[in-house]
C-alpha cells in the first residue's frame, strides 16, 4: 500500500472512513513506522471536528474516545496505578489525551484511595472497606460518582473532616430570558473576598449565566466545559435538578462536579463554581 485514505474521527458520507488516529497510532506503534504527524494533537484535533461538526464522538471510540484511558474495574485501576502498561499499549499524553480512574460499582479500594488522597483525606484500613462499599452501592444506582459525593460518603464515614477552601462563592445571580428577548445573565461572586459582577448573553439562560461567571473570571480563560449533564431527581415539573459539569485545564487534567437544585439555572451555576473550586484546588 503506498497510500491510506482517512478522515478524523472516521467520519464519512455514510457509514464512515478509515480513522486517521486509529490508522496513524497502528502504523507507528505495531509496525514501527515513522510518519510525519504530531499524535500529541490527535485528541485536540478529534475535539475540534467533534465541535464543528456536531457529530458526537462515542465515548468508547478507541485512542480518542473519553474512555480510551479510563478505568473502573478494580483489578484494572490497581493494575495501571501500579504499571500503566498492563492495560495501556501506549500512553495516554502520546495521542494528547490523559488516564482518568472512575469510581463506579466495579471499583476497587486502590482507586478510592487514590481518589481520597487527591481531595486530601486519609481513612484507614476499615473506613477504606466501607467508603469503597458505599462508592459501589451509589455507581450500582447508575450515578457518576463525583469527588463531591466521595467527600460526603468519606465524611459520613470517618467523621467531621477539614473543609476545603472555597476560592469561589456565588453571591447572587440573575437571569432573564424569554421568547421575545435575548438571555441575558448578571452575577456576582466572590474571589478570595473579592466582589466581581459581570454580565452575559448566551442562547439560553443557562449559558448565559455561565457565560457570565467566564466573563467575571480571567483566571479561568483556559478552563474548558467539557461535558454538562442534567438529570431530575424527582418526578413533575418542580423536580429536583442535578447537574453534572466536567471541566477541562490546558494541561487535559479533568474537574467534575455537580450542583442541586430545584432550578436549573442554580444547579448549573452551582455545578460549575463547585468545579472551578476543585480547578484551583487542584493547581494549588
Amino acid at each position: 500500500a503506498q497510500q491510506v485514505q482517512v478522515t478524523v474521527n472516521g467520519l464519512g458520507e455514510r457509514a464512515g472512513n478509515a480513522s486517521l488516529e486509529e490508522i496513524v497510532m497502528a502504523l507507528k506503534t505495531l509496525y514501527g513506522i515513522k510518519l510525519r504527524i504530531k499524535t500529541e494533537l490527535l485528541t485536540e484535533t478529534s475535539d475540534l471536528v467533534e465541535r464543528i461538526t456536531g457529530i458526537s464522538v462515542p465515548p468508547n471510540k478507541a485512542i480518542v474516545g473519553d474512555n480510551a484511558f479510563a478505568h473502573v474495574s478494580g483489578i484494572h485501576a490497581h493494575g495501571v496505578i501500579e504499571f500503566p502498561g498492563t492495560y495501556e499499549p501506549f500512553s495516554p499524553e502520546l495521542v494528547g489525551h490523559h488516564r482518568r480512574l472512575e469510581l463506579g460499582k466495579l471499583t476497587g479500594r486502590h482507586s478510592v484511595e487514590k481518589q481520597l488522597r487527591s481531595i486530601g483525606v486519609k481513612a484507614n484500613k476499615r473506613q477504606l472497606i466501607e467508603i469503597t462499599r458505599q462508592v459501589k452501592a451509589l455507581g450500582d444506582k447508575g450515578k457518576q460518582v463525583t469527588d463531591a459525593d466521595l467527600r460526603v460518603i468519606a465524611e459520613s464515614v470517618i467523621g467531621a473532616l477539614p473543609k476545603e477552601e472555597k476560592i469561589v462563592e456565588l453571591k447572587e445571580v440573575t437571569v432573564t430570558t424569554g421568547s421575545t428577548i435575548t438571555p441575558t445573565a448578571s452575577v456576582r461572586l466572590s474571589i478570595r473576598g473579592e466582589d466581581r459582577v459581570s454580565s452575559a448573553i448566551g442562547v439560553g439562560p443557562v449559558d448565559a449565566a455561565i457565560a457570565a461567571i467566564r466573563a467575571a473570571m480571567g483566571e479561568i480563560s483556559k478552563l474548558r466545559l467539557k461535558k454538562y449533564h442534567l438529570d431530575a431527581i424527582t418526578g413533575g415539573s418542580d423536580a429536583l435538578a442535578e447537574v453534572t459539569v466536567e471541566l477541562e485545564d490546558e494541561q487535559g487534567n479533568l474537574y467534575r462536579a455537580k450542583g442541586v437544585r430545584e432550578d436549573v439555572v442554580l444547579a448549573s451555576v452551582e455545578a460549575m463554581v463547585n468545579g472551578i473550586n476543585r480547578y484551583f484546588a487542584g493547581r494549588k
